[in-house]
This record gives structure tokens, C-alpha cells and sequence, in this order.
């Protein structure tokens, strides 16, 4: 099955964080945070301006991304958990 945002939303994929810090402790899946950064899957076409024209998105799927912690609705396909948010919920690029 294949997802298409619409709109101004974005289809993301939550990168997982690492268990073991540093130091060699182990967090347990109970004491960790959901992470914040993600790879983008799909892009909608953008919102509609006032004047009535689509707004490019400023992002495209392949893009490294960090986002609002409580961003999105999540969603599950094929056993794979994805969050559909808005562009606007995009904090910033991750560039490499």
C-alpha cells in the first residue's frame, strides 16, 4: 500500500534513537522518549495561497528531518509506523 499526503502534509518515517548511551548504559524501552527526527517518505503537492496557487513544499522525501515533539498523527502500514504532519510542524532540515 502506498500513502500520498495531501495538502501541506508530510509523511514521516521516526528514526530510532539508540538504547546504549556513551557510557555503556543501557536505557530500557520504558524510560525512552519517542524521538523527534525523521525521514521524510512522501510530500503533498502544498497548501493553497490566498491568491489561490499552490505553495511548493520547502521539503522532499529523502530528507533527514526534526520536528515539534507532539507533531502529527501516527500511523501504521504494513507493521511500519509512520506520522502524517503538517509542514509547518518541521522544525528544521538535517543536512550532512
Amino acid at each position: 500500500m502506498k500513502l500520498k499526503p495531501l495538502g501541506d502534509r508530510v509523511l514521516v518515517k521516526r528514526l530510532e534513537e539508540e538504547t546504549v548511551t556513551k557510557g555503556g548504559i543501557i536505557i530500557p524501552d520504558t524510560a525512552k522518549e519517542k524521538p523527534m527526527k525523521g525521514e521524510i517518505v512522501a510530500v503533498g503537492d502544498g497548501k493553497l495561497g490566498e491568491d489561490g496557487k499552490r505553495v511548493k513544499p520547502n521539503v522532499k522525501a529523502g530528507e533527514m528531518v526534526l520536528f515539534n515533539k507532539y507533531a502529527g498523527t501516527e500511523v501504521k502500514v504494513e507493521d511500519v509506523e509512520y506520522l502524517i504532519m503538517r509542514e509547518d510542524d518541521i522544525l528544521c532540515i538535517i543536512e550532512k
